[in-house]
């Protein structure tokens, strides 16, 4: 066997340094249609809005893209079923703001939030307001507060769930405050809705696009836009900061997610397609006026969600919250 030269050995070298093909199953990916879990109620804004990016990721990427709904557990049962499944890109999950909540609000969770989920990317963001029933005689959050702390426990205050994103708002605003608040947890925020129109409860954060609707046609009435900048849906309307609450601000965002060891190849690629399909206007305007387009990096995304779950756990801590067990 022939000797090979110092040369020919730095140049072997060098060649196995060099990167190697991409994947076969990224670069034909999607080959087949794709899950994506959603592990919370049908009716949810995850709902609405994950429909628009599944079918945007169908037509873009040319597969069939489903939503699976697997509620329950507050997403803890959909995402633990996520997490066993095979890291190839053909089980992804959509998450909301809420899973930034979870390392806090729960002792134990069967998987790390910070490890487990691989994000992919940010896709939009949406605005938020408080929402009062038109029976509460105020009209302002500062008529909201002296109103509460007159009638103490007297408010009923609607949330998504006892460990949702409006609960810890609901906490929040009563801590800050002074005021005692009766928490009435619903499925979903758009099972409250005929509720606080009734009047059975009086006060719910939610989104735009589900509260604006109801507060446009008088059916409720909006205190507050729980966002730090105002709306362009009611630039009239104060923010809760304006009103006295510092740093009062409601996330409310959907996100992509795959299973922790999905091919780097793979998770660009989706990321790839959400920027894309966050370009296109019609999305826009599906989506609605006061949904903000994001489609960041699967990086900037992982540090959104560290970031927020270390605001959350500061609050709990500072604010001495006091929660019922979510689990």
């Amino acid at each position: 066997m022939p000797v090979m030269s110092r040369a020919s050995l730095s140049l072997l070298a060098a060649m196995l340094m060099l990167p190697g093909p991409v994947f076969p199953q990224a670069e034909n990916y999607p080959a087949r249609p794709v899950t994506i879990i959603v592990p919370l109620a049908p009716g949810a804004a995850t709902d609405a809005e994950g429909r628009v990016w599944t079918n945007k990721l169908s037509e873009s990427l040319g597969q069939q893209f489903v939503m699976d709904f697997k509620p329950g557990g507050s997403m803890t049962l959909g995402l633990s079923y996520v997490v066993r499944q095979k890291p190839d890109g053909y089980t992804l999950t959509f998450v909301s703001s809420t899973y930034t909540l979870l390392p806090v609000l729960f002792k134990e969770l069967p998987f790390d939030t910070a490890k487990n989920l691989e994000p992919v990317s940010l896709l939009s963001k949406r605005g938020a307001i408080l929402v009062v029933s038109n029976n509460l005689p105020v009209h302002t959050v500062q008529e909201y507060i002296a109103y509460a702390r007159a009638n103490p426990a007297k408010i009923n205050f609607a949330t998504s769930g006892n460990s949702s994103v409006q609960y810890m708002m609901g906490l929040w605003l009563a801590s800050a405050t002074d005021t005692k608040v009766t928490y009435v947890h619903y499925k979903a925020s758009s099972a409250a809705y005929p509720d606080l129109i009734a009047g059975r409860v009086q006060m719910l954060p939610t989104t735009f696009s589900g509260g604006y609707p109801i507060v446009r046609t008088g059916k409720a009435r909006a205190i507050g836009v729980a966002n730090l900048q105002r709306s362009k849906l009611m630039p009239d309307l104060p923010t809760v900061v304006e009103q006295g609450i510092p740093d009062y601000e409601y996330p409310s965002w959907i996100g992509l997610m795959a299973p922790e060891r999905t091919p780097v190849a793979i998770i660009n690629k989706l990321h790839a397609e959400a920027v894309k399909i966050a370009k296109l206007p019609d999305v826009q305007q599906k989506l609605g006026e006061d949904t903000t387009l994001v489609a960041n990096t699967p990086e900037q995304f992982r540090r959104l969600i560290a970031s927020e779950t270390e605001r959350w756990r500061k609050l709990v801590v500072d604010n001495n919250i006091k929660f019922e067990e979510a689990n």
